[in-house]
């Protein structure tokens, strides 16, 4: 039996079940309630960060699979009862007490046998839902040729995103295409949002503002865009849109921290993007990162 350690956290959360979906085998989803403890280093194999331990009981799983620092002690615990353990994420102490770590290029982790480098990082995204997305949204995909996609986000561990950059950012996504779909975050902010309408008045184009009632578009968007211009907050839409063969270009919302400048540095460096303003990157073909890592397990005999 496999288990996945579910952080509360979407985004953390998404890195194990994308990994563990991909395996195609059956897997029992274990949600994590961390307590006070989970914020220090821990640094031996414990359960002593969860709030609830209820869900820890034999018979014990062969493969463990969990992403974020605050996982990784409970990740250990179960690895000292047999299983195999693959981890997404930087884990903070004792990196060589698991079996696989997938770690992004930007965290420019030391070479060690049990670690595999990826660009960006794992998530739920598929080939098969990106074609199915592409004709669940007629509207979209009647938009004028060529259509540029903008998915925006905000300032990092913050909300609303200052109206004058989200103008910008729209202006310059508008003069790259016939028309614009875009779609906000929470951390875009209903003034940022209201901006990005402004500018695109008249312009053909579908704002889907974060919290509107009906199906979100995103996937369909990444489906449906010539163009996609991907704000550099979200490391999960930008390892998203890896999924396509579009062009990507990356935009900053202000607000942005060390680590997801380097997430953006690395993806530039490695051709896979370009920074909103320049030179569209190098053709592309589509990067499944998540699959290689599902493909990697496999081959170990682990799922």
């Amino acid at each position: 039996m496999m288990w996945v350690l579910e952080d509360p956290r979407a985004g953390t959360a998404a890195q194990a079940l994308g990994i563990a979906e991909r395996l195609g085998v059956p897997f029992r989803r274990v949600p994590l309630r961390f307590g006070r403890l989970a914020a220090l280093p821990l640094p031996w194999p414990s359960l002593a960060g969860l709030a609830d331990r209820s869900a820890f009981v034999p018979p014990w799983p062969s493969l463990v699979i969990s992403a974020g620092r605050r996982s990784a002690p409970v990740s250990r615990w179960l690895r000292a009862r047999g299983a195999r353990t693959v981890h997404a994420m930087r884990p903070g102490l004792a990196a060589a007490d698991f079996d696989l770590l997938v770690i992004g290029a930007h965290d420019a982790p030391k070479p060690a046998p049990n670690v595999m480098v990826i660009q960006g990082a794992a998530h739920r995204l598929t080939a098969a839902a990106l074609a199915e997305a592409a004709g669940a949204f007629p509207g979209l995909a009647a938009l004028p040729r060529p259509i540029v996609a903008l998915l925006l986000g905000g300032p990092v561990r913050a909300e609303n995103m200052e109206p004058a950059v989200a103008a910008d950012i729209a202006a310059q996504a508008a003069g790259l295409g016939g028309s614009v779909m875009v779609t906000t975050s929470r951390r875009t902010g209903v003034t940022a949002a209201d901006a990005v309408a402004k500018v695109l008045h008249g312009k053909p184009h579908h704002l889907h503002r974060w919290g509107a009632e009906g199906p979100n578009p995103f996937t369909a968007m990444l489906a449906l865009a010539d163009t996609l211009i991907v704000t550099g907050d979200s490391i999960s839409m930008l390892s998203e849109a890896l999924m396509t063969t579009t062009p990507l270009l990356i935009a900053d919302p202000g607000g942005l921290g060390p680590r997801h400048r380097a997430v953006a540095r690395s993806l530039i460096d490695a051709g896979l993007a370009a920074p909103l303003g320049g030179a569209l990157p190098p053709l592309r073909g589509s990067l499944d990162e998540t699959g290689r890592v599902a493909a990697e397990i496999h081959a170990r005999g682990w799922a």
